[in-house]
């Protein structure tokens, strides 16, 4: 190892860093809160939520920000609606199925395929 040159005069000492700027706490994400508001209602209402996650989601895009809550929401209010809707077309179906045989059997109780139907009169 070498010892260290001559100091310079000339040489100005290395400045002192700068003190930390202040820095203000960010400011919280327009729609952020309804965003997780929309992804808990959506688990049990899907289309409200489905709406609310689609209003905080233009919310947060006007302010240039993410918004994973809220398309988490859009996600989850989607599916389960679809799923809701697939289940209320199944249950009519099904019972319009068992409305028109009860019109063909007639009132009592029968067995259809090994299934105990009761009809009313």
């Amino acid at each position: 190892m070498s010892a260290p040159g001559p100091i310079d005069p000339a040489t100005p000492p290395p400045a002192a860093p700068a003190p930390p700027a202040y820095t203000q706490p960010a400011a919280p994400v327009p729609g952020r809160t309804l965003g997780i508001v929309a992804f808990v209602v959506s688990i049990f209402f899907s289309l409200i939520g489905l709406i609310l996650g689609i209003v905080a989601l233009v919310q947060s895009r006007r302010a240039g920000a993410k918004n994973g809550w809220a398309v988490a929401a859009i996600i989850v209010g989607a599916v389960l609606f679809v799923l809701t809707v697939i289940i209320v077309i199944l249950a009519v179906v099904g019972a319009s199925e068992l409305i028109r045989m009860c019109g063909d059997l007639g009132p009592g109780t029968h067995q259809v395929n090994g299934v105990t139907v009761t009809c009313g009169g």
